[in-house]
């Protein structure tokens, strides 16, 4: 049994991205506008805002936590701080949600004026790699894993309990410079996999994050076999970013790159989950709480799971405020459990509450923390229905 399987519970863990303290903010978006001139006091906040998220998730029993990404503004500042060869591109097309855009136009619009795009700290300018890429993030990395190390050790917990997420190869931003998209999916692995073996040395679990295998089969402008064909680039570039990286200390996460709203355009995971089953991670997260996708648990009654391999479905969805009740909760874990085995499902979350640094969370920070509460809390239940 590895480290990521059940031995005499259902233990219980999120995708990463929890809601920013304001003062957390007001210190980033000061820091990204120039604003900012003291590295050390910004440092010393970032620190104990991360050790205070540690300390939160372990008192609501969350068994496997992170550093709820409090040092990353968003997704492309992030990826343009740890990779050289992009440019933010202000005004470029973001094809992102196309086809739910199309059929919702003025819902999107005011979805992404105020909940999505609203609150972020810094515009959402798509990046676009003009150059090499290389890995340049090894500063910014170093102070994630001390400041979690130190809050990990502070809480009480050992460093196997802690994962630290790192986007994967795909969808990092559009491509100008490499002349094929192998080429560039190869570039970005060869540079990501410094980010992701750093992680491991350091004693932690990393997480993948992968949104764009999920969202590829919603693209409209590829056909089904060309979606495949791009999902199957996007699996052999995150293996070969980890390559000589052990399986069990690896999660994979897969999701569709929004929260509110209609989402009747979105994959089925029987389109995605063999794909996902083919990364090299021992644990697989993905969507299972939201009422597009409750259903799916169904899949695995014809579905075998590989060996050494263990489902995280998400049991509490990051779109919407009410708390799931924990009976339902047991009862979705128990689903699962029942058709792969108790060992090998963990309590998840659908997708991250705060994956951009905003003002304007979609679900508020209380009940935030109340969803998690009730994750502990249904995943006792079912534990207790599943060791006797």
């Amino acid at each position: 049994m590895n480290l990521q399987q059940n031995n005499d519970r259902i233990r219980t863990t999120h995708v990463g991205s929890l809601p920013r303290p304001h003062v957390l903010l007001d210190a980033l978006r000061a820091r990204i506008l120039g604003k900012h001139d003291d590295e050390t006091a910004y440092a010393g906040l970032l620190a104990r805002s991360v050790a205070e998220v540690v300390r939160r998730q372990a008192e609501c029993g969350v068994d496997f936590v992170t550093d709820g990404e409090y040092s990353k503004p968003g997704f492309f500042t992030y990826v343009h701080e740890r990779l050289d060869g992009f440019e933010p591109r202000p005004g470029a097309r973001r094809r992102s949600f196309e086809l739910e855009v199309r059929a919702f136009p003025e819902y999107y619009e005011e979805y992404f004026g105020h909940a999505m795009f609203g609150g972020t700290i810094v515009p959402l300018t798509p990046i676009v790699c003009v150059g090499p890429v290389r890995y340049r993030g090894a500063l910014a990395l170093e102070r994630d894993l001390k400041n979690i190390k130190v809050a990990a050790h502070a809480a009480g917990l050992p460093l196997e309990r802690v994962f630290l997420p790192a986007t994967a190869p795909s969808g990092v931003g559009a491509n100008e410079y490499y002349a094929s998209e192998e080429a560039y999916l190869e570039a970005l692995a060869a540079a990501l996999g410094h980010e992701y073996r750093a992680i491991i040395n350091a004693g932690l679990l990393l997480q993948i994050d992968d949104p764009g295998l999920s969202e590829v089969f919603s693209d409209p402008s590829l056909d089904a076999a060309s979606q495949r064909r791009r999902a199957q680039l996007y699996v052999e570039a995150t293996n070969t970013a980890l390559a000589g990286i052990p399986p069990e200390r690896v999660r994979f996460h897969t999701c569709y790159g929004i929260n509110e709203g209609p989402r009747i355009h979105e994959a089925d995971l029987a389109q995605v989950i063999g794909f996902a089953l083919e990364v090299n991670a021992t644990l697989v997260s993905f969507e299972a709480a939201n009422p597009r996708h409750e259903h799916e648990y169904h899949l695995f009654e014809r579905l075998r799971l590989p060996e050494n391999k263990v489902l995280c479905p998400g049991v509490i969805t990051h779109a919407s405020n009410i708390v799931e009740h924990p009976e339902l909760i047991a009862e979705r874990l128990l689903r699962y459990a029942r058709l792969v085995g108790r060992e090998n499902v963990v309590a998840g979350a659908d997708c991250g509450f705060s994956s951009q640094a905003t003002y304007h969370t979609e679900v508020h920070p209380s009940v935030v923390w109340a969803k998690l509460d009730a994750l502990a809390e249904g995943a006792r239940r079912a534990s207790a229905r599943l060791w006797p």
